[in-house]
């Protein structure tokens, strides 16, 4: 009787932890007595044949490695449906019968299409944004924000120096988790986010004069991607009230680094509950964290899931940063 045989891949956004949940999907598969392949530049290398029988030692010392051994890429062939029964009839011709997809809603939407197509897929959540709906936890956002929080800090100690305000955009385009968890974390007078309507006047300008009127000199705005406009916030706020004020944004130097213990051990959990999912001939699956246990659910069902914001810990974020 021949061997099972899956694949693996990246796809979309890189983020720290994906190579951790790469090694755990290999190494849980050669255990299970499969054949495990490595797909190349995400769904173009299922389109191209970019694929490589991966050992045990293909995936040593990866686990600690920032981005994708596997590379990622966005592939505009493969979100035809020439381009998916090409992509499956490739599959089929080197014995996969199915593939763990590593990445977000889009890779997730091409997961559902390529089982569609006749391969299983299963889908692992890898975003540093943590904007999949169907998981309390995504691989890369523990790594991005403490990343985020370094840096932070560092200009929260030139802002101290000269008594000036920082208004810092984190990433996060539709998806405010990291900017409000980084907002407390570094004390932030006002936090911005997209899930939350929100006024210059009221929710800057006078919590930065409030807080002025406790003694304090130095400010930290926290902005995520989706709201922008830091520049001219920035201008904003020096026009207003006087204050010396500097906008940055981190950008992708918050997808890079060496993942967290945290991403580390979630990755090799969800990489780990992927294979098994595979072994017991399921597809169209989505592996996801729901109260700090992993599980997972039907791809269709997750992708048409609501994102619910915790306006709780938003509004503690408030209370306690002024």
């Amino acid at each position: 009787m021949s061997k099972k045989k899956i694949a693996v891949l990246t796809s979309g956004g890189d983020a720290p932890g994906m190579n951790a949940a790469v090694r755990a999907v290999v190494r849980s598969a050669i255990a299970k007595g499969m054949d495990v392949y490595g797909v190349y530049r995400g769904y173009n290398g299922l389109l191209n044949g970019d694929v490589e029988q991966m050992n045990l030692r293909s995936v040593s010392d990866i686990i600690g490695n920032g981005g994708t051994m596997l590379y990622t890429a966005r592939s505009e062939e493969f979100k035809t449906l020439e381009g998916q029964k090409k992509a499956a009839k490739h599959c089929e011709e080197l014995g996969i019968s199915g593939v763990v997809v590593i990445g977000g809603d889009g890779s997730f939407a091409g997961a559902r299409a390529l089982t569609n197509a006749g391969i299983n897929c299963i889908g692992v959540p890898g975003t540093i944004d943590n904007d999949i709906a169907c998981s309390e936890y995504t691989i890369g956002f523990d790594t991005a924000m403490n990343t985020a929080i370094q840096m932070i800090d560092r200009i929260r100690d030139t802002a101290q120096s000269h008594d000036r305000c920082s208004i810092v955009e984190v990433m996060g385009r539709r998806c405010g988790d990291i900017a409000l968890q980084v907002g407390i974390a570094c004390g932030a007078t006002a936090i911005l986010v997209p899930e939350v309507g929100f006024n210059i006047e009221t929710d800057v300008v006078e919590r930065i004069l409030t807080t002025k009127k406790t003694g304090k000199q130095h400010f930290i705005v926290i902005v995520a991607e989706g709201v922008g406009g830091v520049v001219d916030l920035a201008k904003y706020v020096e026009r207003r009230l006087g204050i010396e004020t500097r906008a940055t944004i981190l950008g992708h130097v918050q997808r890079g680094g060496s993942p967290t213990l945290r991403d580390r051990v979630v990755a090799s959990l969800m990489g780990h509950k992927a294979v098994d999912l595979l072994a017991e001939g399921k597809g169209n699956r989505v592996v996801a964290m729901k109260n700090g246990q992993i599980v997972d659910f039907d791809i269709t069902e997750a992708l048409e899931m609501p994102r619910v914001f915790n306006e709780d810990l938003y509004n503690i974020a408030k209370t306690i940063s002024i």
